[in-house]
């Protein structure tokens, strides 16, 4: 959906990698907890997170009975901090060496998800290095984008144009993007599958394939 249309090969591009069709959602409650943040830049994150669940209709928790937390989200001035957060490198195999990458790729953030026996995803982490303009950016904003970007393992690049739109003056989903996720989370369909032909499902779910 690479310019936000409704149609079944641009559904299927949101979730196609260069292996083929690769379509994940959330398979448990969602339990998020940021570093590197103030309390009030705390609230707005997760006030995001929560707003995309609600959207998709799916559950957030206060404890995972397995991870604890299962969405973690890192603020940092410089890839070389996430080096220096205590027992990080127990998490995220090979730290050392994604940390480089990251450094010499000039990115700004950087998403890996972990999965279940089934394939649903079962763990997120959410690093975002705060540059120039990525500070611009409202925290409001921010947090929302990075909330839809976890909600579902979408393709690399699914959103070139972004995930959100002006509407009052203010910053809101795309609602061709909200509609994909109700869809993506409609408990008939699964958590999991690599099966192209689910991205019909989806399409067919959308307002604008039902006139």
């Amino acid at each position: 959906m690479t310019d936000m249309s409704a149609t079944p090969d641009a559904v299927q591009a949101l979730f196609t990698r260069p292996e083929g069709y690769v379509f994940a959602r959330w398979g448990r409650p969602i339990v998020p907890v940021v570093f590197g943040v103030d309390d009030a830049t705390l609230a707005v994150v997760k006030g995001g997170i929560e707003a995309v669940v609600a959207l998709a209709g799916h559950r957030m928790a206060e404890h995972d009975p397995e991870l604890g937390a299962n969405v973690m989200v890192f603020f940092c001035r410089d890839w070389d901090d996430l080096t220096g957060v205590p027992n990080l490198d127990r998490l995220i195999d090979g730290l050392g060496p994604l940390v480089a990458r990251l450094q010499a790729q000039g990115a700004n953030q950087y998403r890996m998800f972990r999965f279940d026996a089934a394939g649903a995803i079962r763990a997120a982490f959410v690093f975002l290095r705060m540059d120039p303009g990525m500070a611009e950016v409202p925290a409001e904003v921010l947090a929302l984008d990075q909330a839809v970007r976890l909600i579902c393992l979408w393709a690399d690049g699914a959103f070139p144009q972004g995930v959100l739109v002006q509407a009052g003056g203010h910053a809101v989903l795309h609602p061709q993007v909200g509609a994909v996720i109700r869809a993506a989370y409609d408990p008939v369909l699964p958590a999991a599958t690599r099966d192209a032909s689910h991205a019909l499902r989806l399409f067919a779910r959308l307002p604008s394939a039902q006139g």
